[in-house]
């Protein structure tokens, strides 16, 4: 058996013995052998390669440039217009395939917006694309991550982010793993250790092999897990292809009655037959509402973009804008990342000593941990060179460094310092500074040289030092506006529950008292329970993260997450919306719906907003347009059991639903609206639409039966476009309510529009002049329909008002 499929079968194995797919490596494979100092052969390295052995995850690409076409020609309300166009086609009905025009404008809309998302996110893929310095052949070079392989011998320096999964050969620093595992302070790395893909070097120089690398890493498993859930449908359009569903069911059926009863029961020839039931079967398709949605959510993606905000998938302005439950990772979202000295407590020195005994000691160190930073900020270092150092360690829990002197200074968490010591006056200070989230660090002095890892005796406790995150701009501002607009909120972190809890309160999270372990909650059941119950959660994995949000889901809320790490992946996919910030990860950057830029949280309120313009302002025009799919349904029933032909020819719709629906509903679209989202989208603009679509069904109905007093069916037909047009536009000024100047120019500017154009052009679309009496009965079904328009909104306004 070849040396890679050996190596492959190891790494599977290892990985069958772990705790769960998501779990960290512990252990190395068998049948990979050590690399040497001089590292892998360019031949090897190519060997291993073409075994499957490279370092490239199999991401799902997106689909082609070919794939985005075809998904947006062939859907199933194109189909329908196209085999409505093809039995006009056969007839030799051209004027009446206007609508096609519609159609056409809504598949390139939804093609270039789709095309742009994906351009977008390639872009933003090329300029994050890693690089790594790997030994080959005894030389160093640089190369793109993926081309590297299982074996490989990696140089990481500070700011490096590891590749793979990888062993430490040599070296000796530290790693930020905060994005894996929710921990905000950095690891020390040795031979020996461990270092996770994903991660960054925060100081040192590390010689390191690569053991897992690709699908096996801890990356790699974690995209195979968020490729396998489902991303939640945009309510919006989940709502829309239900619609189109049931028209599609219904319009079927009753286009093959009217062709049968024209044919059998009217005796008239084809070409009369299809055009009239063309024109019924086109009236109940709202061809303009799915182009209106597109367009809407398009100038929502152009102004986000203008607040740094790029929108990866176009429907999470819509998902951001129905939450009710938004989950927050702590570091990264709610902080920056960093830390700040918070409180200074002069124990067995005064302030002067302590702080120059700080300043000896930070200049013993050239680390660049968020810990040290921190203290550096407040306190300058020292230019004085160490005799001997201890660097820290996450067993430790702290450093120390002796100078010429003989004096030690010893720096961590008090109890790893101070051990049986730690009592009296310095714990109770230490315990009250934790309770508040603060991590606390002391400062000890020894008479001694360090002797390896031995420490001298401890002679005096100098003081304490409580460090604290350090809030993100607007981040209080941002949590108070959710907290405002009815949105719950919870705190998800894989940090110390304490400090978290003290984090949210800074923040102004309503319940940040209510913390609990996750590590404590050992079943579904617990977790279901705890997600009632509490608001933080600390020392929470990246399994338990997707648990949460799916059961936060579960009990009824609409959930976003917020995230910047590999560990916030699989819960921001479980999410209705996810948001990442651009400071993240290169991997939750692409998993998200949104990416912030400029990693501003307090531009989140503003993605809500345009989100309810979007939402809001479709749910206005998408009662336009379902006036004329009830009418032309209403209207093809009643002409199936009633004598006479179906009123209106195709070209006479496009006219109507042209310049009183489809045009001034995209105006509607774009109005800014700041609204709460509320009520069924569904139930909504079906009852808005229900009067006038009832109003102009009784209407032209009354306007075929005209032929009893001497009206030709041309000019029945006539009437009822006439009529049609006057109600929509009757419809229009209601929608439009509360007026204002804009919606009032646009009400007047379609009304006038289309008596203008009936009257001047009405021959193109197949219109007889008006005559006297034609005039007057226009006039009189108009005045029937607004009739029938208010006292059906009244009637439906009084049941509601009942129902409630």
């Amino acid at each position: 058996m070849r040396t890679t499929e050996k190596i492959r079968q190891g790494m599977r194995g290892n990985r069958a013995s772990q705790a769960g797919p998501l779990a960290l490596p512990t252990e190395r494979p068998e049948g990979l052998p050590e690399t040497g100092r001089d590292g892998l052969c360019e031949e090897e390295a190519r060997r291993r390669a073409a075994a499957g052995q490279a370092n490239v995850i199999s991401e799902d690409a997106g689909k082609s440039l070919f794939q985005i076409i075809v998904t947006n020609v062939f859907t199933l309300f194109n189909l329908l217009n196209f085999a409505l166009a093809f039995c006009l086609l056969l007839v030799g009905s051209y004027r009446n395939m206007l609508f096609l025009l519609i159609v056409a404008a809504n598949t390139l809309v939804a093609i270039i917006q789709e095309v742009r998302a994906k351009k977008a996110i390639e872009r933003m893929q090329l300029l994050n694309a890693p690089r790594v310095s790997v030994i080959r052949d005894g030389q160093e070079k640089t190369c793109p991550a993926e081309e590297t392989v299982a074996g490989d011998l990696v140089v990481l320096r500070s700011g490096d982010q590891v590749p793979a999964d990888a062993l430490v050969v040599s070296g000796r620093g530290n790693a930020m793993e905060g994005l894996l595992t929710g921990e905000s302070d950095a690891v020390s790395k040795e031979e020996g250790s461990w270092l996770y893909s994903g991660s960054y070097i925060t100081e040192g120089r590390l010689y390191a092999q690569l053991i897992y690398v690709g699908d096996e890493s801890y990356v790699g498993r974690l995209t195979r897990e968020t490729h396998r859930a489902r991303r939640t449908e945009s309510g919006l359009m989940k709502e829309l292809k239900k619609l189109i569903r049931w028209d599609s069911m219904a319009l079927i059926p009753l286009g093959i009655l009217l062709f049968l009863k024209a044919i059998l029961v009217r005796q008239v020839t084809p070409a009369q037959a299809v055009p009239s039931t063309v024109a019924a079967m086109l009236g109940m398709i709202p061809e303009g509402l799915m182009l209106l949605t597109s367009v809407a959510l398009a100038a929502g993606v152009v102004r986000l973009a203008r607040q740094k905000v790029l929108v990866q998938e176009l429907y999470g302005i819509e998902g951001l804008a129905r939450i009710n439950m938004l989950c927050l990772d702590k570091t990264g979202t709610i902080t920056s990342g960093r830390m700040r000295l918070d409180d200074t407590l002069p124990m067995e020195a005064e302030m002067p000593e302590l702080r120059e005994a700080l300043s000896r000691f930070l200049g013993a160190f050239d680390e660049q941990s968020s810990t040290l930073r921190a203290l550096r900020q407040a306190v300058p270092s020292g230019r004085e060179l160490p005799v001997a150092v201890l660097p820290f360690s996450s067993a430790r829990k702290k450093s120390a460094a002796s100078f010429q002197d003989g004096v030690t200074l010893v720096l961590g968490a008090p109890e790893f310092v101070l051990g049986e010591a730690f009592s009296g006056r310095i714990r109770q200070e230490a315990e009250r500074l934790t309770r508040e989230g603060k991590r606390v660090l002391v400062l000890a002095k020894c008479d001694g040289i360090l002797q390896g890892d031995r420490l001298p005796e401890i002679t005096r406790v100098l003081g304490i030092f409580a460090l604290a995150d350090e809030l993100r701009n607007n981040a209080e501002k941002t949590i108070r506006y959710f907290r405002e607009q009815g949105v719950a909120i919870r705190v998800i972190s894989g940090d110390n529950p304490a400090t978290v809890s003290r984090i949210a309160r800074q923040a102004g999270v309503e319940g940040w008292e209510l913390a609990v372990d996750a590590g404590q909650l050992k079943t579904e059941e617990e977790l279901e329970a705890a997600c009632r119950e509490y608001v933080v959660f600390g020392r929470v994995t990246p399994a338990q993260k997707k648990q949460i949000v799916e059961i936060l889901r579960r009990q009824g809320y609409c959930v976003g997450m917020t995230g910047d790490g590999v560990n916030d992946i699989p819960a921001m996919k479980a999410a209705d919306c996810s948001i990442a910030m651009a400071e993240g990860t290169d991997a939750a950057r692409h998993a998200a719906q949104l990416t912030l830029l400029e990693s501003d949280f307090g531009v989140v309120p503003g993605i809500v907003l345009e989100g309810r313009r979007v939402i809001n302002n479709v749910t206005r025009s998408a009662s336009l347009f379902l006036t004329k799919t009830l009418y032309s349904l209403l209207l093809s029933l009643l002409t199936l059991v009633l004598p006479g032909a179906y009123p209106f020819q195709p070209i006479q719709l496009s006219l109507v639903s042209g310049l009183t629906v489809g045009i001034p509903g995209f105006f509607l679209s774009l109005e800014p609206s700041r609204e709460r989202i509320k009520g069924d989208f569904l139930r909504k603009v079906i009852l808005r639409a229900l009067p006038g679509g009832t109003a102009i069904a009784v209407g032209a109905l009354l306007a075929m039966h005209l032929t009893a007093y001497g009206f030709s069916e041309s000019m029945c037909s006539t009437v009822a476009t006439w009529m049609a047009g006057l109600i929509c536009a009757l419809v229009l000024w209601r929608t439009c309510i509360p007026l204002n100047p804009r919606r009032g120019a646009v009400a007047a500017a379609s009304t006038i529009a289309f008596v203008v154009t009936a009257a001047l052009f009405g021959r193109v679309f197949l219109l007889d002049p008006l005559t006297l009496h034609a005039a007057l009965a226009v006039a009189g079904l108009t005045a029937l329909g607004a009739v029938l328009v208010f006292g059906t909104a009244a009637v439906i306004r009084r049941k509601g008002e009942q129902l409630h």
